[in-house]
């Protein structure tokens, strides 16, 4: 029992290495849908940082993504945006992840459109 309670001990940060969208807001314009997303990692330098958020229809196809060129150490949570974005007609909710370059994807943040 003890090994497994270390265990669980050990285990539970590399949970809090996942990026976490906190916000995000959607507006909608003649080219599209433009996202603003907030996110928040504990970017450690150019080896373990948040390199991307994307916005997917809810069956999981991707219809857009934001890359992150580099960390983001001093700057948290962060906001970046993505103009252009089409979505397809008749869809009311998209899922924004993101992404970070040693744990792969985030949770989910799912958005009901305006």
């Amino acid at each position: 029992m003890r090994h497994a309670l270390a265990f669980l001990l050990l285990a539970t940060p590399a949970l809090a290495d996942l990026p976490v969208v906190e916000e995000v807001v959607a507006r909608e314009d003649g080219a599209g849908w433009t996202f603003s997303v907030t996110v928040r990692h504990a970017d450690a330098g150019w080896d373990h940082y948040a390199d991307g958020w994307s916005v997917f229809a809810p069956d999981g196809a991707e219809l857009g993504h934001r890359e992150l060129l580099h960390p983001h150490e001093n700057e948290q949570p962060f906001t970046r945006s993505l103009a252009g974005v089409e979505v397809p007609d008749g869809l009311s909710e998209v899922v924004i992840r993101a992404h970070d370059s040693v744990h792969g994807w985030g949770d989910g943040y799912v958005l009901t459109l305006p």
